[in-house]
């Protein structure tokens, strides 16, 4: 096989261009580090250079703060991990004044992740959000309880994740509004077109599947709650599918987010038809991996002969044979 080096000559890993646009949001690469798994950024600025992501998505941030479930939250599952911490979050105020103004220092687009338990909890934190400086956007989780209509999550319902999608946007007025989707659904396409019809500018693809983990020696949950939400490389191949299938019928960005721990992943689901992607529970054992892969990537699209992103995205074939 030809080498990269031999097939072009005088270039480099460092000529391959890994910017994306997300809407109207333009990323230096399209590695982002997922919220939940990244704190609000902050945690991680002594162990990984912000200014080198593609974009970072804070841990959610709800009306008021929320202490959070439980000990313990975290458990090693196969090729995987479950998590039950339950939303803890310090509230979109205290955000606005104790984290942001740090945040403001950095050079990356960081997005706020965004859930309630009824519609007006949106409404009420995005205002807030809305009259802060430094954020790039909104990611609103949708994989929560409604309230109002019995705990059904807003995400698993086409009406409701219209509903709220759209009360959002309405809300949203200064920024871009991603929607992260809730993988437990009959139709993740149909979630995704009423979604996109609502105002959505770029789509998430997934949150975490719930799941278990006992003990049969104490008989109780690994966690502190019954279940938990799981999440690294054991969920790959069932959001890849979830990417691929959204991918098909949207027109605006999606971005992939399930087992991203390597280039080959990320390349995956780019050929699915993700824009971009964000990496999740690699952060725990590997806290510089968001950091490292933008090389890695680089590297991976040099070595099959690829100088951007648009040579690859949406080029999976399904044809057999």
């Amino acid at each position: 096989m030809t080498s990269s080096s031999a097939a072009n000559p005088g270039r480099a890993p460092a000529d391959v261009d890994l910017s994306v646009a997300i809407g109207a949001l333009r990323l230096r690469n399209p590695i982002i580090a997922a919220s939940g798994t990244f704190g609000y950024g902050l945690e991680f600025a002594h162990l990984v250079n912000l200014n080198s992501l593609g974009g970072l998505v804070t841990k959610g941030l709800s009306r008021e703060p929320i202490e959070g479930a439980p000990a313990p939250r975290l458990c090693e599952t196969p090729s995987g991990m479950l998590n039950a911490v339950g939303l803890q979050n310090v509230g979109v105020r205290a955000f606005v004044e104790q984290k942001l103004p740090a945040l403001r220092k950095f050079d990356v687009p960081v997005l706020a992740n965004i859930f309630g338990y009824c519609q007006e909890d949106y409404v009420e934190v995005i205002r807030i959000l809305e009259d802060a400086e430094g954020l790039a956007g909104y990611e609103l989780n949708i994989s929560c309880p409604n309230v109002k209509k019995g705990g059904l999550q807003f995400g698993s319902d086409p009406a409701m994740a219209a509903e709220v999608t759209r009360t959002a946007r309405k809300a949203a007025v200064r920024r871009p509004l991603w929607v992260k989707l809730s993988p437990l659904v009959a139709d993740i396409g149909l979630i995704a077109k009423v979604v996109e019809s609502e105002g959505a500018d770029a789509l998430t693809v997934a949150n975490t599947y719930p799941a278990m983990a006992v003990d049969q020696r104490t008989r109780r949950s690994r966690l502190g709650n019954p279940t938990g939400g799981l999440s690294g490389p054991a969920i790959k191949p069932i959001t890849l599918r979830l990417v691929w299938e959204v991918c098909k019928v949207l027109k605006i960005p999606v971005v992939g987010l399930g087992g991203v721990e390597t280039a080959t992943d990320v390349l995956d689901y780019m050929l699915v038809g993700a824009s971009a992607v964000q990496v999740g529970t690699a952060s725990f054992t590997d806290p510089g991996v968001s950091e490292r892969l933008e090389n890695e990537v680089r590297e991976a699209f040099f070595s099959v002969n690829l100088f951007s992103i648009s040579e690859l995205r949406g080029n999976f074939s399904a044809e057999i044979g």
